[in-house]
């Protein structure tokens, strides 16, 4: 079976585009319930009226999540915790402004998120403001239906349509009658660069066009709320989705895991063998199965024999396999090291080499989700602090029209370097700095960054600090 053929099981949603249908088929393979529309399990070769039940009908016992363990690397390596990027910017007030706004609201666990359910092709982020204090969340791009400016590529409208059942409604708050509270509903939310209209819930059949004016709102910010982000891709028009980071290597997984399976299976049946009796008239009732160690007796015309597996085909298995992740990891540049083939104190430049293919595709996911994600987002804060009449609470305090100016995202090396490669660095950046090459803040800079500093610019203020405090204390004797 292969994935076109896997997702014929599954039931589109109606009323939605098949965008919509593709994107929930893909967060399946990524939440590793791909297999639980198959009603039969993999142990269960025979259904009740005794016939052969296809393996495409049986959910392999084996989920090997390949596709999602590539993903989670890709993402580890993008936004972990030695791995989150510096920010410059032309005003020094604009960075610390944007580094508390990073921290009060959690922007390195949500872009690690985002850059995990944006896997699939897309993401959206949310960025609202209640009294002043900015709240992040992320939404479903398979519900979301975005439109552009053709020209500026700005984003000019997000409509988010999806069905609910009755009483989910009726928890919220809405109105719905006691007949009505299993019916499935349409639940539509439009944001544009003015407001945001939530619609009244209508059941199927009919569109939503009245306004809520309960939970309408109008915030005349004159953009939209949103930051959407296209995987593996920056180009700011043209598809609402980019690439997906897995889907060229689903079929191949799909193999894998059913061949894994059936290795499972038929190492099952090596250990307990089926038992074949040849009766020759024996009467029936006296004929008994089990494994190789029940004793029979049998008439001089009988015969038993044992259905058993060749060792060397469960070994032909686990090699065909093996070649199959590798070529997973292959189609998915993900990494193809062993750990068990480390030795201990490699260097930054060696575990860097040994993920190379990972390395190149988080690379790539450093221009999605950095420039057309993190900047963005950043670059709204910016807004919404001038918007606001009082701007934005952040870090304690309340801070006002931010500038944008020279936003740029600065990211640390791949891989800690050892002590070796730090005593390295620093000289040269000593030598270069003594010739003439870059200036002493540049320099600081570059060994903080490499050190995992995340706040390079506040280590030239403390360097700067301490030189003035020795000036001082040398002057005074």
């Amino acid at each position: 079976m292969d994935w076109l053929s896997l997702q014929r099981h599954y039931v589109a949603p109606p009323g939605l585009p098949a965008r919509a249908a593709r994107l929930l088929a893909l967060e399946r393979v990524l939440s590793g319930t791909q297999y639980d529309v198959l009603p039969n399990p993999f142990s269960r070769e025979r259904s009740g009226a005794g016939e052969y039940i296809p393996l495409a009908l049986r959910r392999p016992s084996v989920r090997t999540n390949l596709c999602r363990i590539v993903v989670d690397e890709a993402v580890s390596l993008l936004f972990g915790d030695t791995h989150w990027p510096s920010l410059v910017a032309a005003d020094s007030r604009t960075v610390r402004g944007l580094v508390a706004f990073a921290r009060d609201v959690g922007l390195p666990s949500l872009m690690t998120e985002g850059a995990i359910r944006g896997a699939v092709g897309s993401v959206a982020i949310l960025f609202e403001v209640a009294h002043h204090v900015p709240r992040l969340s992320i939404l479903n791009t398979a519900y979301l239906t975005p439109r552009w400016d053709t020209q500026t590529g700005i984003l000019l409208e997000v409509v988010e349509r999806y069905q609910v059942i009755g009483h989910v409604l009726a928890e919220q708050g809405h109105v719905i009658t006691s007949d009505m509270l299993e019916a499935h509903f349409w639940w539509k939310r439009v944001w544009d660069v003015d407001s945001c209209t939530v619609f009244v819930p209508t059941p199927l059949g009919e569109e939503p066009s009245v306004p809520d004016t309960l939970r309408s709102i109008h915030h005349g910010l004159g953009f939209v709320p949103i930051v959407w982000t296209r995987n593996l891709s920056t180009t700011g028009m043209g598809e609402p989705d980019g690439e997906c980071t897995f889907e060229r290597a689903i079929d191949t997984v799909i193999e894998a895991d059913y061949l894994l399976s059936q290795a499972g299976r038929g190492l099952k049946y090596g250990s307990d063998p089926t038992l074949v009796l040849k009766t020759n008239g024996f009467p029936e009732n006296d004929v008994r199965q089990g494994g190789a160690a029940s004793a029979l007796t049998l008439p001089p015309e009988g015969d038993a024999k044992l259905l058993e597996i060749n060792g060397n085909a469960a070994g032909a298995v686990l090699a065909h396999y093996r070649e199959l992740r590798q070529l997973v990891l292959e189609q998915l540049h993900g990494n193809r090291a062993h750990g068990d083939r480390l030795s201990a104190g490699q260097s930054g430049r060696a575990l860097e080499m040994m993920s190379q293919p990972l390395i190149w595709l988080a690379d790539r996911l450093r221009h999605s989700y950095g420039e057309g994600g993190l900047i963005p987002i950043y670059r709204m804060a910016c807004r919404f602090s001038s918007v606001l009449e009082d701007g934005l609470y952040l870090g304690g305090e309340m801070v006002r029209s931010m500038d944008p100016n020279g936003l740029a995202l600065h990211w640390p090396p791949w891989f800690a370097p050892g002590e070796m490669e730090l005593l390295s660095l620093a000289q040269g950046l000593v030598a270069a700095w003594r010739g003439g090459i870059l200036s002493r803040e540049t320099a600081v800079r570059l060994y903080a960054t490499a050190t995992g500093n995340p706040d390079p610019s506040g280590e030239w203020d403390r360097v700067c600090a301490f030189m003035a405090d020795d000036t001082a204390e040398n002057e005074e004797f």
